[in-house]
């Protein structure tokens, strides 16, 4: 009797029955009309797969909906991961992700200590630590004994300090994302530091 149940289970009857119940539950989890639809696809995929280890007609709602439902946890988690992913090292990677080749890295970073040094004596400490020698902010909050984001917020106004110092004597030329791409030596700055 059970492998009579589990060959009457046809994919295109159980998912004509239950799209659109499924596809409501969705809704109510996933605000993103866009994110509901790619996760119906997906749960559609995995019921395709999944469907002939379903052994009783009368389980194939609640098995359709655990499904779903793992299906939606996943999808926070990868999203979750996502971001934090993101947030993680996007500020300790100013230097070393700069795109250029290595002669115009050697040329910005003789150019760029004498610069922090003539930063105030903490945001130079601070500047040379995670810029130049790439110490990481978490690791320096702790050798510090601060919190992660006053590390990330004194770093932040130590390197606007430092652009401000930069552009008292040079023709900066950034990408779009902030990155310098070319420096220029302004013929009136009388500038010293370089």
């Amino acid at each position: 009797m059970n492998s009579a149940n589990s060959t009457s289970l046809n994919l295109e009857q159980v998912w004509a029955e239950y799209q659109q119940t499924l596809k409501a539950f969705l809704h109510s989890k996933v605000s993103n009309t866009a994110d509901v639809e790619d996760l119906l696809q997906e749960i559609l995929i995995k019921t395709f797969q999944n469907l002939h280890k379903v052994q009783d007609a009368s389980s194939v709602k609640s098995w359709l909906f655990q499904l779903a439902n793992n299906t939606i946890i996943d999808f926070y988690r990868k999203h979750a991961r996502q971001q934090r992913d993101s947030k993680i090292d996007a500020d300790d990677l100013w230097f070393a992700d700069l795109d250029h080749n290595e002669e115009f890295k050697q040329k910005l970073s003789l150019c760029i200590e004498p610069f922090i040094q003539a930063l105030p004596e903490q945001s130079a400490s601070l500047l040379l630590a995670v810029d130049i020698k790439g110490q990481s902010q978490k690791a320096l909050a702790e050798e510090q004994n601060v919190s992660y984001s006053t590390i990330k917020s004194r770093v932040q106004k130590s390197r606007g300090d430092l652009k401000n110092l930069f552009e008292q004597c040079c023709n900066l030329s950034l990408d779009k994302q902030g990155n310098v791409i070319d420096c220029e030596l302004k013929p009136e700055s009388g500038c010293s530091n370089c």
